[in-house]
């Protein structure tokens, strides 16, 4: 099993040592003592240390988090599963997507989507195109498309028709093909989505954010190379895309492929903290 040092760490979650020492000396992780005493780190470590430091931005009190991450650590496989594995901190409950299910860290309790979907915060969703249709859209394509953003929340089905309709009125409507095949990932109609993707690449081309959606879609159907090449044709189209770069390095981590694991993680870093700068 791979192990990690503190540099590694550093790289791939953006902690600074300090952080990364406190949060050790609160108990939060355990690494093993390597060569010269140095701190080896697993990958259950990497998950704990990148989720504490979640709950302690979000002002979770110490007692409630040292009992999250205990519970958590318990229930983590030693590493990446085939099935993919994501925490994400909802409120302030811990959440893992592992595959296809939903589970508490601290009751192990498998969730419904309506309990607390973790893909609402995740970093692993499907991104819509800007609620503004192309000014050079026919106006009655430009009516669906702005039809099926208001539709889409409250009525998924109607939505999906408008965007239908307006893909028809103007196939090179790239936007409403997009939310579209957005849509259909979120309500379970995978290989339809796909369709849709494909049909949007043939009509418009490899656009950034398409690829990227394409990717997720095809990472949740467990076709994690074909995500792979999805990702990398979206970073070529924009380098900027945070989010890839993150999904990126989880499937390099899985693929035992860390050097690229840490470079991407770190390239999601920089960019997630330009932002806020």
């Amino acid at each position: 099993m791979h192990r990690y040092g503190v540099r590694e760490v550093e790289k791939l979650l953006g902690l600074r040592r300090s952080t990364i020492r406190a949060l050790i000396e609160a108990g939060f992780v355990s690494p093993e003592r390597g060569p010269r005493n140095a701190w080896r780190f697993s990958f259950q470590d990497l998950v704990v240390l990148r989720t504490a430091q979640a709950l302690v931005e979000a002002r979770v009190p110490s007692k409630r988090i040292l009992r999250s991450m205990k519970a958590l650590r318990g229930r983590l496989p030693e590493e990446m599963p085939l099935s993919g594995l994501s925490v994400r901190v909802i409120a302030d409950r811990v959440v893992v997507k592992e595959g296809g299910s939903h589970w508490q860290a601290e009751s192990g309790q498998y969730l419904l989507a309506f309990e607390g979907d973790p893909s609402d915060g995740s970093l692993n969703v499907a991104e819509y195109k800007a609620a503004e249709p192309p000014a050079h859209a026919p106006a009655h394509a430009t009516h669906w498309f702005e039809q099926a953003l208001a539709l889409e929340r409250d009525e998924p089905e109607t939505a999906r028709r408008a965007y239908e309709r307006a893909i028809a009125a103007a196939p090179n409507l790239l936007d409403a093909r997009i939310n579209l095949g957005s849509l259909l990932h979120e309500t379970g109609c995978l290989a339809e989505a796909e369709r849709v993707y494909r049909e949007a690449i043939a009509a418009c081309g490899s656009d950034a954010t398409l690829m990227y959606n394409l990717g997720v879609l095809l990472d949740d159907m467990d076709r994690k190379h074909e995500a792979m090449d999805a990702y990398q044709a979206a970073l070529r189209g924009d380098p900027g895309l945070a989010d890839c770069h993150y999904n990126l390095a989880l499937l390099c981590e899985q693929f035992r492929r860390p050097r690229e694991a840490i470079r991407h993680m770190a390239q999601y870093r920089r960019l997630v903290e330009a932002k806020q700068e």
